[in-house]
């Protein structure tokens, strides 16, 4: 057997203010961790991409936090940060290990009252007790959920590669991928999210039952200047478009907004919740989550490559390295390219380093331009994953999917352009889109004829609208960086709310969604309705 040593070790406080550093030195070390203090109806962020994640819902009022790291590993300082700011705490593990076998487990005791988010890359899972939400999400690794009796909670689970072992009595769908139901009176939330992973989902006192064998399944792939960009034409009215649609998850409706100065087109920074008003078919709604302008998303950068020379692709990385750059260090970022079919560069990931060292493998890519199928791909990856972290994708391209008319010599996606809009207008993220002017004169008539660059700029706004982003003209490929960086300042006025509708009836109805911000000339930039389904 070897030698594994395992410590537990003082956790270092990284704060961005004075006012942050003096709240989090209210935190003090007990004999079994770190006891941070959080609002009643606060929210926990937990992330660890270097091991494991052991949550447990007690009776106190704080979080309690500790750690331990197997193979006698030293490090220059703790890898454990923690963060505090308004309502949310984020307990992470952001610094590389010097022995990059090293693993780093994280035990976090939560209030029941607390909105609870834990995220791993390879890491087990494991959830004791049941907070208002929880939402639990891993790449690859095992997630195991003890639920408390009597049992009372919207419950969702899903593994795209692994099974479901559930002793609840819910049905299985999917192959035994899939788990959804409400159970009791629904006063809880659980989301449950692995790639690869096994889920095993228990009562108090009880084991699950074997496994539920799922069919064969293929494996998808996983291999500065001025005028950089032109954002699209917003009059800030509060008009609401039937084409606006956002998704409706267990009644919980969710929004991402972006405010801006109507005057300066400007973004509005340092708004909280009572800044909001929010309004459905002209009834005011109780807000029941607020994420401010800061809080983290998950970003995927969903790449065009189609057609790209060996010079092209070049400043496309280095286009790319200045995204990464420009992002906040919070913030988790995916990358996905794409001609023919869409290539995962990298999962969601805090490792800038990582990241780098992965756009530097980016390549010519061959095929048709799928561009549909590529951004339902990326749409799936992050509207599947029922993560309670805000998402965004940024999507670079010409707009010519191979179906567009007028386009030369290619069949194109298999999504038409009708389906992906609406699964856009389903997802409960936001959308930008950077569109790359590619324009030359037709001389034959076997060559994209001009009609078609036209409907391709025009559907690339369509789909930013639709999305709830932001839509950029980006006229030649040495601007599309300060464009990127364009995107990561946007990206940073973005507010989210979520409510439950006081209207329970789901009638297939438009319902109309206004919000108003109680700020001179501020004016709430997004998605403004969706279908009772």
């Amino acid at each position: 057997m070897s030698q594994v040593s395992k410590i537990i070790f003082v956790l270092v406080f990284l704060c961005f203010t004075p006012f942050v550093l003096a709240r989090a030195k209210s935190g003090f070390q007990d004999q079994q961790g770190i006891r941070i203090d959080v609002p009643v109806d606060g929210q926990v962020r937990i992330e660890n991409g270097y091991g494991s994640i052991r949550t447990e819902v007690w009776t106190q009022k704080y979080v309690l936090v500790s750690a331990t790291i197997e193979g006698g590993v030293t490090f220059k300082r703790s890898p454990v940060v923690i963060q505090t700011r308004d309502k949310l705490l984020s307990i992470s593990i952001v610094q590389t290990p010097v022995d990059p076998q090293a693993v780093v487990h994280l035990i976090v005791k939560v209030p029941a009252s607390v909105q609870t988010e834990v995220i791993t890359a390879k890491g087990e899972i494991a959830l004791t007790g049941l907070p208002v939400l929880a939402s639990l999400k891993t790449d690859s690794g095992n997630i195991t959920a003890e639920l408390p009796q009597p049992l009372n909670a919207d419950i969702s689970a899903r593994t795209v590669e692994g099974v479901i072992r559930s002793e609840l009595d819910v049905p299985l769908s999917e192959g035994g991928r899939s788990l959804r139901r409400r159970v009791g009176v629904g006063d809880r939330t659980l989301r449950v999210n692995t790639e690869s992973g096994q889920i095993t989902l228990f009562v108090s006192g009880h084991v699950a039952g074997p496994a539920q064998e799922a069919p064969p399944a293929l494996i998808g792939i996983d291999k500065p200047t001025t005028g950089v960009g032109t954002p699209a034409s917003s009059s800030g009215t509060e008009e609401v478009s039937e084409g606006d649609v956002i998704r409706v998850d267990s009644q919980l409706v969710s929004l991402n907004m972006s405010v801006i100065d109507r005057e300066t087109n400007r973004g509005v920074f340092g708004l909280n919740q009572n800044d909001f008003q929010l309004f459905e078919n002209g009834a005011e709604q109780s807000i029941v989550r607020f994420d401010a302008s800061s809080a983290p998303f998950d970003l995927v950068l969903l790449i065009d490559l189609s057609g790209s020379t060996r010079d092209v692709v070049k400043l496309i990385r280095a286009a790319a390295l200045r995204f990464v750059n420009a992002a906040r260090p919070s913030d988790r970022i995916a990358i996905i390219t794409f001609a023919g079919e869409p290539t995962l560069v990298s999962p969601p990931t805090l490792d800038r380093e990582r990241l780098r060292q992965r756009i530097e493998t980016i390549d010519t890519a061959s095929g048709d331009t799928k561009l549909y199928d590529a951004t339902n791909f990326a749409l799936q990856r992050v509207a599947g994953s029922s993560s309670s972290r805000r998402t965004a994708i940024v999507l670079m391209s010409d707009g010519l999917d191979g179906t567009v008319p007028g386009v030369s010599g290619q069949r194109g996606s298999s999504l038409t352009y009708k389906e992906l809009i609406s699964r856009v207008q389903e997802f409960d993220g936001v959308l930008y889109t950077l569109w790359l002017n590619t324009y030359y004169e037709a001389l034959h008539p076997k060559d994209t004829q001009p009609e078609a660059f036209d409907t391709a700029h025009d559907r690339m706004k369509e789909l930013a609208e639709a999305g709830g982003g932001v839509f950029y003209e980006v006229d030649k490929l040495e601007n599309l960086a300060g464009a990127y960086e364009r995107v990561v300042t946007d990206l940073g006025t973005v507010y989210s709310i979520s409510y439950r509708p006081s209207n329970k009836t789901r009638d297939g109805s438009w319902r109309a969604i206004r919000v108003t911000v109680n700020r001179p000339a501020a004016v709430a930039r997004g998605k403004r309705g969706y279908y009772a389904n």
